[in-house]
């Protein structure tokens, strides 16, 4: 047996290789580049009988994605991603660190820790392209947050009232005003007709009765700002209106796309089934779930996975509980973010979410319970490929707490 500790990084990637004595072998490293990512699967097919037997090869390394994981993969190679902070705990006393040692920790690690270590098994196409779609949308919605606080602060240093004007500052219509009248001094001199106008054209269901409210919102006493203040922060607010008029089409577009993509997988009325799941969170619990029927050995693989089950600790008379660190965190987010809004529409979950509230537990706290709640009756639905049905659930519970009682 062979173990390959693989230390990555944006322009390189170190390699250590040990046999299974834990001898140091031989080492390698690669750049970053096709040709380096050729050279560096060839030389891990050269070990020993790896071409003929892949599975006398394991290399461990700190991540699970990327352009090094995927052409690894392909390859056949059997990859191990582990957690930094596991090759932390193999650093001498001295803290010595450089690539090739931390790729030497890694070889050591998945030596001693094979057996606990889970084999990369790489997604569906249609799940991997569903994941990277809802994850790069995460991240398009937190620059748009970032970008309507900006735009929140800037408005109220001089020109407040145009804050609550519209109920949302990230909508088509607030931009589209913004646009026209950048100052309390436009809006102030604009007509009812020209506001209406502006609000028709920015598709308004009811420009006239709008523009009426807008004009008297206007015309009531407000803040002024003096005149430097008003000419320099209606030139930034007008490039940050820019920046979200063109940001909120695209997450829109991402919205559609997911959608199309979520509809053609076969789970997706699993999901789909969930209460108050909708369009977004659906798709992402599918997406951080996966396809793949043996990945999970039981549903407290998934539970620690997404870190919703509690970590003990103990040591003498000292015991608590806290939460899991080290998860999947698109995960947890999702199925956190579903559990809440699973309050609003299924009364067990009200009740439950209630029940730890009443317990001393905070919100957060509660709503992680009831996510981990969520993952048993999830996991059983999608090994079965069921959907969620409420009457069915609460049959079920009804039945065992009779035969528990």
């Amino acid at each position: 047996m062979w173990y390959a500790g693989i230390d990555w990084a944006d322009d390189h990637h170190d390699v250590v290789v040990i046999d299974a004595a834990g001898k140091r072998v031989t080492s390698l490293r690669v750049p970053h580049t096709a040709e380096g990512l050729a050279k560096l699967v060839a030389f891990l097919l050269g070990l020993g009988d790896v071409r003929d037997y892949p599975e006398h090869l394991a290399c461990i390394i700190e991540t699970n994605h990327g352009l090094l994981i995927s052409g690894l993969l392909e390859a056949g190679v059997a990859v191990y991603p582990v957690n930094p902070k596991t090759v932390d705990r193999h650093r001498n006393p001295a803290g010595a660190k450089t690539d090739a040692i931390d790729a030497y920790l890694l070889a050591r690690t998945g030596r001693s820790d094979l057996a606990d270590l889970r084999r990369l098994q790489p997604d569906s196409p249609l799940i991997a392209e569903v994941k990277l779609l809802t994850r790069d949308q995460d991240s398009l919605i937190q620059s748009q947050t970032r970008l309507v606080n900006q735009l929140t602060a800037c408005l109220k240093a001089y020109y407040p009232g145009a804050v609550t004007l519209f109920g949302k500052l990230h909508q088509p219509t607030t931009l589209v005003f913004l646009q026209a009248f950048p100052t309390l001094q436009a809006g102030q001199a604009a007509a009812v007709e020209q506001i209406g106008e502006v609000l028709q054209a920015a598709g308004h269901s009811h420009a006239t009765s709008k523009a009426h409210e807008v004009w008297q919102q206007l015309h009531q006493p407000q803040l002024v700002a003096s005149a430097e203040v008003t000419r320099a922060k209606s030139r930034l607010m007008l490039a940050l209106v820019g920046q979200l008029a063109v940001l909120l089409p695209q997450i829109a577009a991402y919205d559609e796309e997911i959608g199309r993509l979520f509809l053609l997988h076969a789970d997706s009325k699993v999901f789909a089934s969930l209460p108050r799941a909708k369009k977004r969170l659906a798709p992402r619990l599918l997406a951080e779930w996966g396809d793949d029927r043996g990945r999970y050995a039981a549903v407290a693989s998934i539970q620690a996975l997404a870190g919703t089950s509690p970590v003990p600790y103990a040591s003498g008379k000292f015991s608590l509980v806290h939460r899991r660190h080290a998860c999947s965190k698109p995960l947890r987010n999702a199925l956190q973010q579903f559990a809440w809004q699973s309050t609003q529409k299924e009364p067990w979950a009200l009740a439950y979410y209630h029940r730890k509230r009443d317990e001393g537990k905070s919100h957060s706290m509660a709503v992680r319970a009831l996510a981990n709640q969520w993952v048993r009756i999830i996991f059983a639905l999608w090994r079965k490929h069921a959907a969620y049905d409420a009457t069915i659930f609460l049959a079920a519970q009804q039945a065992h707490g009779a035969r528990a009682a």
